[in-house]
């Protein structure tokens, strides 16, 4: 068992290191003597060593791990960015060769270079992605992302909403984004612990100053506000050395409020040398004595971010508050119209059950469509119809009863199951756009589908059905399963009937 799959088991609080690879042996000499240390302040040690966090040319996890001279028990990232499923498959296989056995399974940030509009970048979504390496490695050690340091109910309720199908999908642990309000990683806990299973929450932390803070305005859902800026300026106009101490008091505090909160672990960035650690491990157990309690650690907390003649810091962007359990938007009544029509003429075409569907169903199902010449039409007039209602990419395996006739393709990364963590104030990353699954929130809260956000695990599109008619899939017969006559009609009837119970309990469960 994993050193992090030993701690989570336990409840040990572990500290994880992230790695971020680069081509330099110095890196890697200082990451080597980190990790020989083995635990920080008693706890156990472990590193991550990042994907894609530049760009597809980065040095691959794989490789950064085999590049170590005294291998560790490494929990190693998978970016879903320009990749598809056969990217996941095969850095499974490369990691059983490794002798690894656990995951850290995100959709990515923007990919350097990737403009909506011109040539799409496909991202495999985190959600189908840990279904895919669930199935092909049942026994392994699975964990995702959540970022709840949202303030605006579409973005926040959504983001958790996606977070439920990724428990469901196969995760064991969830790691939230870099984050610096406490009360939303106690929202985060508060959430988790209202789960059917509660999973192990680990958080990830930084040393923040001036400079850092400056860097992250350009990090896709990461939040430094106005104030919190104030204060860290304020510092670097004391010195730099001042700065930098009371950047690691507040990451050492931090790190002791979370603890005590009941997180499982922290997520180390930015600690590159052994030096910075030695700090580190100094503030926490000068500190550790005189926190026992979050009632005892929160002033101090609040004491780190104050500053002579600055105003008390707030951790909330200008103008927005939100709270998981608020309730304050709705579809305006052209998004309801939209969702009205879009689903009457669904049902209209598509339920296999009325003379209109029935016949639309036969007309596209004909052999005549499978010959390239007219299946190339039929894709034309398929994208012809539906992509001025929906943006419609025609990828061929059409999802919109599951997204609430809202395309997961005007998503510029794809995204079916929910938005990734980089929107702000419901914005879009790439910054030219309301979230498309912010608009799909409100939707299914004001018609009463908001189970459909948090119970339909939609698979990803292979890249061999794309660019296709959806119509002649979706009248497909549905595949027979057979039962193999092993031990005549009692065997039969008990495979039956497990199946009669497979489907009652999947059901209640959706119920709860």
């Amino acid at each position: 068992m994993s050193l992090l799959k030993t701690a989570l088991h336990e409840h040990a609080f572990v500290c994880i290191m992230e790695f971020v690879p680069k081509p330099s042996a110095e890196r890697f000499a200082a990451l080597e003597a980190i990790m020989a240390r083995k635990q920080l302040c008693g706890w156990p040690l472990t590193v991550s060593v990042g994907d894609r966090v530049g760009s597809p040319l980065d040095m691959s996890p794989l490789d950064a791990f085999n590049s170590l001279a005294t291998p560790v028990p490494a929990l190693l990232h998978f970016s879903g960015k320009a990749r598809e499923r056969h990217d996941l498959l095969s850095q499974l296989q490369h990691m059983d060769a490794a002798g690894l056995d656990q995951l850290l399974i995100l959709t990515g940030d923007r990919l350097p270079g990737h403009t909506p509009g011109q040539q799409p970048v496909r991202y495999l979504e985190s959600v189908p992605a840990l279904q895919i390496a669930r199935q092909a490695r049942p026994n392994w050690l699975l964990g995702a992302a959540l970022n709840p340091f949202k303030y605006r109910e579409e973005e926040g309720a959504a983001q958790y909403l996606k977070a439920e199908k990724k428990l469901s999908a196969g995760a064991d642990f969830l790691t939230l984004q870099l984050g610096y309000d406490d009360q939303k990683h106690q929202e985060a806990l508060q959430w988790m612990a209202r789960q059917r299973t509660p999973k192990p929450l680990i958080a990830c932390l930084m040393a923040l100053t001036h400079g850092r803070a400056q860097m992250l305005e350009h990090v896709a859902g990461a939040v430094v506000t106005p104030s919190m800026r104030d204060v860290l300026a304020a510092e670097l106009a004391v010195s730099k050395a001042y700065a930098q101490a009371r950047s690691i008091q507040r990451l050492a505090l931090q790190v002791i409020g979370l603890k005590l909160m009941g997180y499982a672990g922290v997520h180390l960035s930015g600690v590159h040398d052994l030096a910075q650690l030695h700090a580190l491990e100094q503030e926490l157990e000068q500190l550790q004595d005189g926190a026992h309690s979050l009632a005892e650690w929160a002033p101090a907390w609040a004491a780190s971010w104050q500053m002579p003649d600055l105003p008390a810091v707030t951790f909330t962007p200008p103008g927005a508050d939100w709270r998981l359990g608020q309730s304050r938007v709705s579809a305006s009544p052209r998004e309801r119209v939209r969702y009205r029509l879009l689903s009457g003429m669904h049902g209209f075409l598509f339920d296999h059950e009325n003379w209109a569907s029935r016949a639309f169903g036969w007309a596209v199902t004909r052999p005549l469509w499978a010959t390239p010449g007219a299946a190339r039409l039929l894709h034309g007039l398929e994208r012809g119809v539906k992509r001025p209602l929906v943006g419609c990419d025609t990828c061929g395996s059409c999802r919109l009863q599951d997204t609430l006739y809202i395309c997961p393709e005007s998503c510029p990364k794809g995204l079916a199951n929910g938005p990734c963590g980089g929107t702000s104030l419901n914005r879009c990353e790439f910054g030219d756009r309301e979230c498309v699954h912010g608009v799909k929130y409100r939707v299914a809260k004001t018609v009463g589908e908001t189970d459909v956000l948090r119970e339909r695990l939609i698979p990803c599109v292979e890249v061999e059905s794309r660019h296709r008619s959806s119509w002649p899939v979706w009248f497909q017969p549905a595949p027979v399963v057979k039962v193999e006559p092993v031990a005549g009609v009692a065997a039969v009837r008990r495979a039956a009937g497990s199946e009669s119970v497979r489907r009652k309990t999947e059901i209640a469960e959706m119920d709860n």
